[in-house]
């Protein structure tokens, strides 16, 4: 049974051009959607439980939606919640069922299928990624100090992806968070990554921790530096944080030392999707870096 207007009407606040443009593609996507499903408005008040009227609102681009009721509306229409609110164009079909093909695959199969896309039509190739060394993993485990004997070994620069975005933006780590956010961060990491690879024909790269969790700026990396996921234990990572003279990660104590382990669980099976994986616990930086060097063939 459908919701009363009541219930679902909702107080629209003033919107800016950019709010009142989204609101417009997505009642825009949602009218789509119920017509390539062959689905009159009626039929899908009745299967999402929001009201006729609703809906004409929300199409039309003058509903602003709770997400509770759009996912009603995603579930009616078969589609999922994400591809729905997303700003970017609607995908071509062919990729839309390749996702959906991918989706299916079990892990192991899903590397071996990201493998082969990029042996297929990956322009960089294999040699030069080889060129590109990137060294992932949380402050910690080794990257800045295994990336400059590294570099110095190779005769390539060795670059910390946090600077470069530091020089470009003219604007320190902390002040960027603290004026623009988090988001703001993330794209100046893309941009900053896209110049150094386009500037740069190899390097040693040490980015932040972070940079797997941003889909699209950590497949730039892995499509265009060879990997090495430098992992240590929590213990270590913190003894070695606290060893350069910062001791604000054990502010919090246990709490501090908690938050680093559901960190690394989180993370863990994006790290692992570099090339590489090298554990750094208990080793010399020249035990490790004589096994890095193996890793990637001298």
């Amino acid at each position: 049974m459908a919701r009363k207007d009541s219930d679902e009407k909702l107080q629209r606040p003033d919107l800016s051009a950019a709010e009142n443009d989204y609101l417009r593609v997505l009642g825009e996507r949602i009218r789509v959607l119920r017509a390539r499903h062959g689905m009159t408005r009626k039929l899908l008040a009745q299967d999402s439980g929001v009201s006729e009227r609703y809906l004409a609102q929300l199409e039309t681009g003058h509903g602003n939606i709770s997400i509770i009721l759009l996912r009603q509306i995603a579930e009616a229409l078969g589609n999922p919640l994400p591809e729905l609110v997303s700003e970017a164009p609607e995908q071509p079909v062919e990729l839309t069922l390749l996702t959906q093909f991918l989706s299916r695959l079990p892990a192991k199969k899903l590397a071996r299928a990201r493998n082969l896309l990029m042996a297929e039509f990956d322009g960089s190739g294999e040699t030069d990624r080889r060129r590109r060394i990137a060294l992932i993993g949380l402050r910690g485990a080794g990257k800045t100090t295994l990336g400059s004997l590294l570099a110095q070994r190779r005769g390539v620069p060795f670059l910390e992806l946090a600077r470069e975005i530091e020089r470009e933006t003219c604007t320190q780590i902390h002040e960027i968070f603290s004026l623009y956010g988090q988001a703001a961060y993330r794209r100046y990491e893309k941009r900053s990554l896209e110049s150094l690879i386009e500037s740069h024909d190899a390097f040693v790269l040490a980015p932040g921790g972070g940079i797997v969790s941003e889909p699209a700026t950590f497949d730039l990396l892995l499509s265009s530096c060879y990997t090495i996921w430098l992992k240590a234990t929590p213990d270590e990572h913190m003894a070695r944080v606290m060893a350069q003279g910062d001791t604000r990660p054990m502010g919090g104590n246990q709490e501090a030392m908690e938050d680093l382990q559901r960190i690394l669980t989180g993370r863990a099976a994006l790290y692992n999707e570099a090339d590489a994986v090298l554990e750094t616990s208990g080793k010399t930086a020249e035990q490790s870096l004589a096994e890095l060097v193996e890793l990637i063939g001298g």
